[in-house]
């Protein structure tokens, strides 16, 4: 997408912080370009991770196994909060659809078994909506996941491995899904939202989806999130779960 259309969009979205749309837009021109390494994060705001009552939430505290979803590094980006209960793999090497390749750090927490990753698919940009979600978390298999403890997509079947950096496990997904960057405290057992890595769709992602997310967050879709972030559990957020059999 070229730049004065992406400005465009911005603009037709309401007041956005000038510095972190120029760091995307710097960040795409980048990845295009060959200038800029996929494995270094990409700082954004240092967010808190809070509960719907705004309560810092532990990592020792999650759910396993269960969907969480908050915003981020956008008001009007998604992202999945996962606590497996076994431990992730570290250092996972990993490339984006552009052959740009990055390491994956793995969970975090006690057990190194609390992962977040952005949640647009990979493929056709589906993410969960106030209304449905055709993606989202599965502990248990299917007929259509096939897989326990997998990302799944109904929207055309892709599989994302969230143990091994959201890893393309099936379908037509060309990289994985772009990861959360986590920092636990061991003192509080608090969590921050601090950067994301690999392959972002969020210029493409706002350009596809403008009169939606304009609709579902007003003029503050692409603003950078607050340093306090609410999660929440997917099905308190979507009225729908589009489970596909």
């Amino acid at each position: 997408m070229h730049r004065r259309g992406f400005l465009l969009g911005c603009t037709a979205l309401g007041a956005c912080d000038s510095v972190a749309l120029a760091r995307s837009i710097e960040a795409s021109a980048d990845r295009r370009s060959g200038g800029r390494s996929e494995d270094v994060p990409r700082a954004w705001t240092r967010s808190l991770l809070v509960d719907p009552h705004g309560q810092p939430l532990k990592a020792g505290e999650i759910p396993e196994r269960r969907t969480l979803l908050f915003h981020y590094p956008f008001v009007g980006t998604p992202a999945f909060l996962l606590n497996l209960g076994r431990p992730t793999r570290r250092a996972v090497e990993l490339q984006t659809e552009d052959r740009d390749r990055y390491t994956w750090a793995g969970g975090v927490g006690a057990r190194r078994s609390v992962v977040a990753f952005s949640a647009i698919c990979a493929h056709k940009l589906a993410y969960p909506t106030r209304e449905i979600s055709f993606i989202d978390f599965r502990a248990d298999a299917s007929p259509a996941s096939r897989r326990r403890d997998v990302i799944h997509c109904c929207a055309e079947h892709s599989q994302y491995d969230p143990a091994d950096g959201a890893r393309v496990l099936s379908g037509p997904a060309q990289q994985p899904l772009a990861a959360i960057v986590l920092e636990h405290e061991p003192a509080t057992d608090r969590l921050y939202a601090t950067a994301t890595q690999g392959g972002e769709l969020f210029e493409r992602f706002f350009a596809s989806f403008e009169m939606k997310l304009s609709l579902e967050h007003g003029d503050r879709a692409m603003q950078p999130s607050a340093d306090v972030c609410v999660v929440q559990p997917i099905e308190a957020y979507c009225r729908q779960l589009m489970r596909c059999a």
